[in-house]
């Protein structure tokens, strides 16, 4: 049975990924059944998604607004309680293998008056539990990105240079943020406005990331700086 889940597996797209020798008979057979579930809730959103290629694997109480601007491509999967609300002028579009684990948040808009721009993640992504990302500005996300638990991205900041007025009615900047190719941001980590981050680089855990971040770096503390480079 396990040679015919990693050949399924492996059709799916998901090429050198193995189920574990160790899970018995037992532990598969229930992982199999919750998968079924997935796919049976993934095929009746599919009709109503903007573009929709190949499998998508959907949990429980997971809420998808304005499912007409969500587009993913093969093998997407979608955990428990994620909510994602696609409403922005360019929608949110993921590409082949992407995983959103449970209680992840994808807001595009926040208030009607001003859409959000639209985000853009690409192949074999991975967002870990409970990370939040604000979509106001754009925002791109490469490929073999990882996110870790807990960590959020935010593309938006109020202008606040008049002392005399409050800050909400001062409007707010938006200059996007973009996450290049094979990037590990740690757990809790949180990368602000206007950030650019370079290949292959790694985020601590806990940073605070509020600069550029260079190609094959390794950057953390609050705010975030230049540990080391991989290179």
């Amino acid at each position: 049975m396990k040679k015919i889940i990693n050949r399924l597996i492996q059709f799916s797209g998901r090429n050198n990924y193995k189920i574990d020798n160790s899970l018995s008979f037992f532990e598969i057979i229930i992982i199999l059944f919750e998968k079924l579930m997935q796919l049976i809730r993934g095929l009746i959103l599919k009709p109503f998604f903007n573009k929709s290629n190949g499998l998508v694997f959907v949990g429980s109480r997971v809420k998808i607004k304005f499912k007409s601007k969500f587009s993913h491509g093969e093998n997407c999967q979608i955990g428990d309680n994620v909510e994602i609300n696609a409403l922005s002028k360019n929608g949110v579009k993921f590409g082949h293998n992407v995983s959103v684990l449970r209680n992840t948040i994808i807001e595009c808009t926040g208030v009607i008056r001003d859409l959000g721009v639209g985000i853009v993640i690409g192949n074999n992504v991975g967002i870990a539990q409970n990370c939040f990302i604000q979509v106001r500005g754009k925002i791109e996300i490469g490929d073999n990105v990882i996110f870790g638990p807990n960590s959020s991205v935010f593309s938006e900041n109020h202008i606040f240079s008049n002392p005399d007025l409050p800050v909400n009615t001062q409007g707010e900047s938006r200059k996007g943020v973009k996450i290049s190719n094979g990037v590990w941001i740690g757990a809790r980590s949180v990368i602000l406005d206007g950030v650019f981050v370079g290949e292959n680089s790694v985020i601590a855990a806990g940073s605070i990331v509020n600069k550029d971040v260079p190609a094959f770096s390794v950057v953390g503390g609050v705010p975030a700086k230049v540990l080391k480079y991989r290179k």
